[in-house]
């Protein structure tokens, strides 16, 4: 078996894939559908070109329904279950917050800012069937962040397992999935990285199947007047979240884990009794630096 590893730039991240296969030929060729694939998710539903298919929900918000497919269909219908799961913290049409958020300029929304978005917010303000999607409100729009890089992680993971891949690991970001353990029968050792220490990682949870996935408050913030404020917003408040520096979770389907992180992030101080009602694998750091670990992760050990 041949080790191949392809390093590739998608969805604002960096990204690899590596797997082991029977020939270098054959795995540069699988590499590459990978990377299509990914770059066809990130052409389809990037809020940032004008020509996907969620620009266009988003520009006819107020105007009327856009026809989506089964694949989109599947999406959204994921973002509401989370909705529902999450008691509304979950919302996809928060992504609008990010008018008020400015992140580059390193200062707070005033309330006002805030007010005058908060009404365009709403997963109910959202009409959806199986084939079409209508953002009611003029001005509303929605954003796959949370999913959509996971989505992609699990559909890259697909593509993998169709051409006979069973040895490999993808990382969109720091994303991951992995389709088995390594030809020794190992894990693939997954980095968790340290929320305050740049560069350090806590620790390696090793997986020979399944998926790892991390929101935290270090990923996009910035310090003002002694506080941090974080991308991770409240979608009824419009505030970030506080509480946790990272939350990790282990789970089948990277989007799942994906969106249990965001969830958790959000539910502040309920998000370990939500963690442990349901029986997740998870790993998180509080504001204090404290670690609680669940299901996988009582075996975690850190640095």
């Amino acid at each position: 078996m041949e080790f191949l590893e392809t390093r590739f730039t998608a969805m604002a991240c960096d990204n690899q894939v590596q797997l082991y296969v029977a020939s270098r030929q054959l795995g540069e060729e699988v590499a590459a559908r990978v990377i299509d694939e990914v770059k066809r998710i990130e052409a389809k539903y990037s809020r940032y070109r004008a020509d996907s298919l969620l620009s266009r929900i988003n520009q006819l918000a107020g105007v009327g329904p856009v026809e989506i497919d089964e694949e989109t269909f599947a999406l959204l219908r994921h973002a509401k279950a989370c909705f529902e799961l999450s008691g509304g913290l979950f919302d996809i049409t928060s992504g609008v917050l990010r008018r008020a958020w400015d992140f580059k300029a390193a200062t707070p929304p005033s309330d006002e800012a805030l007010k005058r978005i908060l009404p365009l917010i709403g997963w109910d303000k959202v009409e959806l069937t199986a084939t079409s999607v209508f953002l009611s409100v003029s001005g509303m729009e929605i954003d796959f962040g949370g999913i959509g890089k996971e989505y992609a992680v699990d559909r890259a993971s697909a593509v993998l397992a169709a051409h006979g891949i069973d040895s490999a690991l993808v990382s969109l970001g720091g994303d991951v999935r992995v389709l088995g353990a390594r030809p020794d029968g190992s894990g693939w050792p997954i980095y968790i990285a340290h929320p305050r220490k740049p560069g350090v990682v806590l620790g390696a949870m090793p997986l020979a199947l399944g998926s790892l996935a991390t929101s935290g408050d270090y990923m996009r913030y910035f310090d003002y007047d002694g506080r941090r404020y974080c991308h991770v917003l409240h979608p009824k408040t419009g505030q970030p979240a506080h509480t946790w520096q990272s939350v990790t979770v282990v789970s089948a389907l990277c989007i799942d884990a994906g969106s249990i992180t965001t969830i958790a992030m959000l539910m502040e101080e309920s998000a370990k009794a939500f963690i442990a009602n349901r029986n997740e694998n998870a790993l998180l750091v509080d504001q204090a630096g404290k670690i609680s670990v669940f299901g996988l992760f009582e075996k975690f050990v850190t640095r």
